[in-house]
């Protein structure tokens, strides 16, 4: 069988694993045994699988396979930081972003193709929607940074992993979902629920569904302290406006494994950058737990807007810490390999435009 025809075993989940192995006609405890070789050991090749029976080594190299995305380019910063860039296929490509800090070490995973939700500081959006990525293409991103980076301890350097990348991820929510769930399962990657965080630009009845399925570290792309600035730069607010979508939040943190929201703020000169707005943005969020995190915009051609000055980024920030907010900016990494916030590109096919364009991602 062709490898490409055969299953790829990163699809699974660890229940998901064991039915297949079922279906194959052996034991539970075997699809354990093989779901802790690929995902403890990084290991893809059956035959190193030595405590398998080589009977079943055979039918796995017949019918399966462990096919993370192919690495099309790397690049590492001076600061550390390392940027991939993965081919999933038909001249579309997604990026993700390993930082490295004394204490952790953070890859920044995408989750689809393109972003359908438009929003107007984020060139993603604005080149259109190709598809959806499987959970394979997903946890592969995972699965081959720590292959890449793995210590000569067998130390599997992925601490955190934040759905930050290119996409909403709640609009692709079953293989989103599936993926953390090996995060977390100890018999893989054994990550804390704090220590995998979603970012949404604020898909409000699956930030509900997520609490029920999976209530890992939440951040949400706020970006506005108000509907009127947030329906112009943020278009899903026209649909579930930051009413709802506070309402959702403080619902989430019932069951969430922290005891805050993370609010993302791209800081955009001239729009939502004022010390008015800074003054709006506490008083909107007193009744919700949350941290804010405020981003300096990293221009790209045509964005129509600008960056914010370092000046009003600080006395934004020092208005927030002076209303009782923890308030961070957020530091630019890997910015001379172009994998800071906002500078994140790939290869995307355009549905509508049926040709290939270069996208680059605004958190």
């Amino acid at each position: 069988m062709p490898m490409a025809d055969r299953t790829n075993l990163l699809d699974f989940t660890l229940p998901a694993l064991t039915a297949w192995f079922a279906a194959q006609g052996e034991k539970p405890f075997r699809a354990k045994q093989v779901f802790r070789w690929i995902h403890q050991r990084g290991v893809g090749d059956f035959d190193a699988m030595t405590d398998l029976a080589k009977s079943l080594r055979d039918k796995l190299k017949a019918t399966a396979g462990v096919r993370g995305p192919a690495i099309l380019s790397e690049h590492i910063s001076a600061d550390g930081t390392v940027k991939w860039l993965f081919d999933v296929g038909i001249g579309n490509g997604i990026e993700t972003v390993f930082i490295p800090e004394v204490d952790r070490g953070t890859l920044c995973v995408s989750s689809q193709v393109g972003c359908a939700l438009d929003c107007k500081f984020c060139s993603t959006g604005r080149q259109g929607f190709n598809r959806d990525l499987t959970t394979a293409e997903i946890l592969g991103q995972v699965w081959v940074a720590n292959q890449r980076l793995r210590t000569a301890e067998g130390v599997r350097p992925v601490t955190n992993v934040v759905m930050m990348g290119m996409g909403e991820p709640l609009n692709n929510f079953v293989p989103v979902t599936d993926a953390m769930e090996v995060m977390l399962d100890d018999h893989a990657y054994g990550l804390s629920r704090r220590r995998v965080t979603l970012s949404t630009s604020g898909v409000v009845p699956m930030i509900r569904k997520l609490a029920q399925r999976l209530p890992v570290a939440l951040a949400v792309s706020l970006h506005a302290p108000n509907d009127a600035i947030r329906d112009r730069i943020v278009p899903i607010n026209r649909t579930y406006p930051i009413a709802e979508l506070l309402a959702a939040c403080r619902d989430y943190l019932e069951v969430a494994p922290r005891d805050f929201i993370t609010f993302e703020y791209v800081l955009l000169e001239g729009v939502n950058d004022a010390p008015m707005h800074a003054q709006e943005l506490a008083r909107l969020l007193a009744t919700t737990p949350a941290k804010v995190n405020l981003i300096p915009f990293n221009p790209f051609p045509d964005s129509g807007f600008v960056r914010s000055s370092g000046e009003r980024v600080k006395r934004f920030q020092s208005i927030l810490i002076e209303a009782g907010y923890v308030a961070t900016i957020r530091r630019t990494r890997g910015d001379d390999i172009d994998a800071a916030c906002g500078q994140l590109a790939g290869q995307v096919v355009n549905r509508m435009k049926q040709r290939v364009v270069k996208i680059i991602e605004a958190a």
